[in-house]
């Protein structure tokens, strides 16, 4: 195999990795990263933590993919999770599994993953140039030729990885440049939108449970009245609505918010059906018979929870509870079994984990990561119409795809 230049435009995970397994083929490659330093995205994911990919096994990797899940078959299973968690040991940061299959760095610092790429690429010989903005890829006869930086300085080179990122968390350097290199090549762009974001809702009453979180309830999604997502797990209350796990796997499901009439049920209580419940509020009740309504529920909901319960199930507060009709009880359940949240829009790509919508997949050989339209020209990570659910499948995806693009350069 004749050495070749490759340039991989982006330091982060997809760009990284695509980088390094390109140089353990003998290319000589250089990584371009218009910070001062890699991984910067990286750094702050799973709240500084680095959520590095999930323990589910392949099938279950590729269901957690909201968009284009059929596009990741052939990453998913060249480069697994397994995979990516020998290659983060090998670089001495050992790896934990928490809950839900999150895998993380036993030091819970991403600094040590960002490290460990690092010393994998330089290891493989790659050439990394920080402070590089590309302001362009260039091509002759339909081949990548080079790149031309900003300060018009051009890199020849036979191929070029894209891994520039989508426009999520734009102060980290995700600010949609890879979208407009390749659609001055030819490639078309769906429409980035931002994803696993958090959900301003309609009701007033979320101002009054700001900061409160949710362990082990239950969240239905709902268009036009038809169930189209539903998970189990925590959820943050906030000054404009929701967020936390549940909310933001919830947000690539609304990406067209206009376009139906959508509708959140929480419940509160999912270990218990209603009967269940309805006997649980009944024991309650008796045990503080003497009591008024407002002093009846702490055994049952957080203290701050209490007072917005009350208001919605319509029961006075200062009823006395063994005046409590069976009536106002089951409005209760009902309440506890399916508080109704009303999504307005998306927080926006300041706040979104990801990005959805990017590079068309139509237009890239799936078992390569190569442009069907340009020769030499790959792309990985999020700058391509991919995304996932929270819980490491993100990450997953760019590790897959940059070691497919890494794998196949030319």
């Amino acid at each position: 195999m004749d050495n070749k230049q490759i340039v991989v435009i982006g330091g982060g995970a997809a760009g990284l990795l695509a980088a390094a397994t390109a140089a353990s083929r003998g290319h000589a490659v250089t990584l371009l990263e218009k910070n001062d330093r890699l991984g910067t995205k990286l750094l702050i994911t799973g709240k500084g933590r680095c959520n590095i990919t999930n323990s589910a096994d392949v099938e279950t990797l590729i269901s957690n993919v909201v968009h284009n899940k059929e596009f990741l078959y052939s990453a998913f299973y060249t480069f697994d999770n397994n995979a990516v968690i020998q290659l983060i040991e090998k670089q001495n940061v050992p790896t934990k599994v928490e809950r839900g299959g999150r895998v993380f760095p036993v030091s819970d610092k991403s600094a040590d993953v960002v490290n460990a790429l690092k010393r994998h690429a330089k290891r493989q010989g790659v050439e990394i140039k920080y402070n590089s903005v590309v302001k362009s890829i260039k091509a002759e006869d339909n081949k990548v030729s080079k790149v031309v930086l900003k300060d018009e300085t051009s890199i020849p080179c036979d191929s070029v990885v894209v891994a520039t990122g989508g426009k999520s968390y734009p102060g980290t350097g995700s600010t949609g440049d890879g979208y407009h290199f390749a659609k001055r090549l030819g490639h078309n762009i769906i429409p980035p939108k931002p994803a696993l974001t958090p959900l301003e809702v309609k009701e007033d009453w979320v101002k009054d449970l700001q900061g409160l979180s949710l362990k082990n309830t239950e969240l239905k999604l709902f268009k036009d009245g038809k169930l189209i997502f539903e998970d189990f797990g925590e959820m943050l209350f906030t000054h404009y609505g929701i967020s936390g796990p549940m909310a933001l796997s919830a947000s690539g499901h609304i990406q067209d918010i206009k376009k139906g009439d959508f509708s959140i049920k929480i419940d509160l209580k999912p270990a218990l059906d209603e009967k269940k419940l309805d006997e649980r509020i009944q024991k309650d009740f008796q045990k503080y018979s003497r009591k008024i309504f407002a002093n009846s529920l702490g055994e049952l909901l957080p203290k701050k929870l209490i007072p917005v319960m009350i208001k919605l199930s319509e029961i006075p507060e200062d009823k006395p509870v063994n005046q409590i009709s069976k009536e106002e009880r089951q409005r209760l359940v009902h309440l506890l079994k399916g508080l109704v949240i009303t999504p307005l829009s998306l927080r926006g790509f300041k706040e979104a984990i990801i990005t959805a919508g990017g590079v068309d997949v139509k237009e890239v050989d799936p078992s390569t990561m190569e442009s069907k339209i340009v020769q030499g020209l790959y792309f990985a990570g999020e700058v391509l119409d991919l995304d996932a659910y929270t819980g490491g499948f993100n990450l997953q995806i760019a590790f897959s795809t940059g070691y497919l693009a890494g794998i196949n350069v030319k």
